[in-house]
């Protein structure tokens, strides 16, 4: 592959790369010829994306670290030198927030604020890329698409550990001249990731795969409630898009060279309903016994960004639609439910197929 070429034999530090993101953006960064340094705690599910497809096989090196133990933070960005950090490592759930809301805010702004400062204490560091996600947005239900200058908010401890993620990250960026330091805070916001190899409880697609897996009915909360639903890859395309950027110097050259916000997400015709996905996942794997469950906890009945901007000036669009998203997730479960050793090779394969359609 020729794309990207600022990223072959980049060390390129990735948090997070034992979770469902990280492992789809270790396997891809492989593909482009990175060398690919980890950063994260061991994997918090079982079966895990980490282990199925083999990702520790894809690494340079690997440190088990809690991204808000500042001095362990610090001391192996130092060592390590990279030239560039993807920063995926989060407590990424909203239920779970509400349980945990303390260890929530830890991780996602003291862990985030952890890797800025150590980032900016590297010399050899040219930019980080922090992913957020769509939901820093102050909600008010308007259905209307959120771009990147609308107000941040968050009506759960998550969104808002994310919103105030990004205020320490607009606080960095803001100082970087007064600290003399060139370098580049990007932030990614994406919409609802869907693809094979998550397995995090409370999320729509791995609570339907297990209901299949074991028999066992599905609880759903809110079928009526719309998101921005699109595949794992086109989310990863744009961080690689942001990282080739910053390390070919481009970013440096831009009206914003410290970094700037940008929206991932797919078109509003592929923002549904939940009770859609249902339908579909239905007719591309298998249907699921539902059961219906009031939630106790808010949670957002309407959620779209614009990504406007990222086309305009990154030439980033997503190459899948909602329906080929899908059909691919759905591919990627069946395969571990009948033969889970074709998961690497299907895995690069789905990769593969994709950059070759941008």
């Amino acid at each position: 592959m020729t794309l990207f070429p600022a990223l072959k034999d980049a060390n390129i530090l990735v948090t997070g790369h034992s979770g469902f993101t990280g492992g789809w953006v270790c396997h891809v960064l492989k593909q482009f010829g990175a060398q690919i340094h980890g950063l994260a705690l061991p994997p918090l599910t079982h079966p895990s994306m980490f282990d199925l497809t083999k990702v520790e096989t894809l690494l340079t090196s690997q440190k088990w670290i809690d991204i808000a133990h500042d001095k362990a933070v610090l001391d192996h960005v130092a060592d390590l030198k990279p030239d560039a950090i993807l920063h995926l490592a989060a407590q990424p759930l909203v239920l779970p927030s509400y349980a945990d809301p303390i260890g929530t805010f830890r991780t996602n702004v003291l862990g985030t604020v952890n890797l800025l400062e150590a980032a900016r204490k590297t010399a050899s560091v040219k930019g980080i890329v922090v992913i957020t996600t769509d939901k820093v947005y102050a909600n008010s239900e308007s259905g209307l698409p959120f771009n990147e200058g609308a107000r941040l908010g968050g009506h759960d401890p998550y969104s808002a550990s994310k919103a105030a993620a990004e205020m320490a990250i607009d606080g960095y960026r803001l100082s970087l001249p007064s600290w003399r330091r060139q370098m580049v805070i990007d932030t990614a916001r994406g919409g609802n990731i869907i693809g094979g190899g998550d397995w995090s409880e409370h999320r729509l697609i791995p609570d339907y795969a297990r209901a299949i897996l074991n028999n066992k009915p599905i609880t759903i909360r809110n079928p009526r409630a719309s998101r921005p639903w699109q595949h794992v890859l086109c989310l990863v395309h744009g961080y690689l898009i942001l990282l080739d950027r910053i390390l070919s110097g481009e970013t440096a050259q831009t009206a914003k060279s410290h970094g700037e916000a940008w929206n991932f997400g797919p078109a509003a015709t592929d923002c549904v309903p939940v009770q859609t996905v249902l339908e579909k996942l239905a007719c591309y794997w298998s249907p699921a016994d539902l059961t219906f469950e009031r939630g106790e906890q808010y949670e957002a009945k309407n959620l779209m960004i614009n990504s406007s901007k990222a086309a305009q000036h990154l030439g980033w669009r997503p190459a899948y639609s909602f329906d080929e998203s899908l059909a691919l997730t759905a591919q990627w479960y069946k395969t571990y439910q009948l033969n889970p050793d074709d998961l690497q090779a299907l895995t690069e394969t789905q990769l593969i197929q994709y950059f070759e359609k941008i």
